[in-house]
């Protein structure tokens, strides 16, 4: 590839060029013709501070040196910005986790309204508006009949059966996360059913079966 060489360095002796470049003078620029380039060997002392002549160049090695430092310094600062950062977003969190936190105790009383019946008019409307408004900001309830007791989310008040596994029979109060944050355990019933247990109903309906096939 050619093209018009307009460069004020003469890339051959290194000097500045005093006359402007001849319009429609073509220079090859491939790959071997480029210093840096191709297949050429890097320049001896280019990164141990020995000069072109072989001598020790101090030069050279306080660049050197000085070039490392400032690599170490970019790399520090940028660890120092990405904790200052975490711990900025952790703060930001915690204080999000408190006052949502002071809130639960009307979320309670929402939540009954609603289970009786009374959360109706301008009432429910605000009601609707502050769950909705703190589950944006990343606060979730947990726990509902059926799940797996987890005693690390649940705070069992009863117990009932053995030789089963645990699970979830009656939620008397629902527990909240704020993101990976256990704000409350939830307060549950606990019941266990044998594995190899049949309910009354499926026992009768089996018993009809095998007489009809007798």
């Amino acid at each position: 590839m050619r093209f018009t060489d307009k460069r004020r360095i003469d890339p051959d002796t290194g000097q500045v060029r005093t006359s402007k470049p001849v319009e429609g003078e073509l220079v090859d620029v491939s790959e071997s013709s480029v210093p840096g380039t191709g297949d050429s060997e890097p320049t001896a002392g280019a990164d141990d501070g020995i000069g072109e002549d072989g001598e020790p160049d101090p030069v050279r090695a306080e660049l050197l040196e000085r070039t490392a430092d400032l690599q170490r310094i970019s790399a520090e600062y940028a660890n120092y910005r990405r904790r200052v950062e975490r711990d900025r977003q952790a703060v930001i969190n915690g204080a999000k986790a408190s006052v949502v936190d002071s809130l639960l105790g009307v979320l309670d009383d929402v939540e009954r309204a609603r289970s009786h019946g009374d959360l109706e008019g301008p009432f429910k409307a605000v009601g609707e508006k502050l769950v909705g408004a703190l589950h944006s900001q990343g606060l979730t309830p947990f726990g509902a009949e059926g799940d797996v007791f987890d005693p690390a989310l649940h705070e069992a008040v009863s117990h009932e059966g053995s030789g089963g596994e645990p699970v979830v029979s009656m939620v008397m109060r629902p527990g909240y996360r704020f993101g990976e944050r256990l704000l409350r355990p939830a307060v549950v019933a606990v019941a266990e059913t044998p594995a190899n247990s049949v309910p009354d109903g499926a026992q009768a309906e089996t018993a009809q079966s095998e007489t009809a096939a007798e």
